[in-house]
């Protein structure tokens, strides 16, 4: 989906019920960043179609919005092609929690008959793990070649949160740290967490992107930014006064 003149997003890519998960680039005149490499090797070869399709004859750069595998299963996909992925210094994922988040996906199949013959695998074949080889500690900016964007910490939902701004068409990825239509997941961290989640959102409204790229749910554009906005925060700020999250 073509969102601006540099601005691309892949929605809807399969992760499990009743979650789809989105990615996205930013194609500069030398260099595109991915944003995102979906939950599993078809997702990140998906988006590297689109990607490579988008601008040829660019390099390619990937970036993750947070530690959660729905963001950073493909990532094993890029790192096999060389392509270097940034991502918060804190992610460091192990084999055994990979392994887990499989077996939990397995668990979620209701028939048994597929459970039990490990059906799960065909949806992470040719997944593997890789963590972020480019790693983030403080905001920065990244030049793709006349195009200039701002790499920009806003933790909350987990502390590795990260967005992705590009000014120059008003466009923001910010992963987890909104979502549209769905629930946003308070149930990655704690109170203190989601307090925290709130300054994030103050940062993303100063910013008053024209278009908000989520981590799940369709992309906002127009007034839909500020109501999406609006409601998030509303939901956390009656999660920290209840001392649960809606989903708990």
């Amino acid at each position: 989906m073509r969102l601006s003149n540099r601005c691309f997003a892949v929605t809807g890519l399969g992760y499990r019920a009743p979650w789809s998960v989105n990615a996205g680039f930013i194609t500069g005149d030398e260099t595109t960043l991915i944003i995102d490499t979906g939950a599993n090797a078809a997702a990140a070869a998906t988006i590297h179609g689109y990607a490579t399709t988008a601008r040829p004859s660019n390099r390619l750069l990937a970036l993750d919005t947070e530690r959660h595998f729905d963001h950073i299963g493909g990532n094993g996909y890029f790192r096999a092609r060389g392509i270097d992925v940034y991502g918060h210094a804190s992610i460091q994922r192990t084999e055994d929690e990979f392994r887990a988040e499989i077996s939990e996906f397995n668990g979620e199949i209701s028939n048994p008959a597929r459970r039990s013959r490990q059906e799960s695998q065909v949806f992470y074949h040719g997944a593997s793990l890789a963590n972020p080889n480019r790693p983030i500690t403080e905001d920065f900016r990244m030049e793709l070649g006349n195009c200039e964007i701002e790499v920009l910490l806003t933790p909350g939902h987990t502390p590795s949160n990260i967005s992705v701004y590009a000014p120059s068409d008003g466009a923001l990825y910010c992963g987890d740290c909104l979502t549209n239509g769905y629930l946003p997941n308070l149930d990655a961290g704690p109170i203190d967490d989601w307090r925290v989640w709130l300054k994030s959102l103050e940062r993303i409204a100063e910013l008053a992107p024209r278009i908000i790229v989520t981590g799940h749910g369709p992309v906002a554009t127009g007034d839909e930014v500020p109501r999406m906005l609006e409601r998030v925060r509303e939901i956390l700020q009656q999660s920290i006064e209840a001392g649960r999250s809606p989903t708990s």
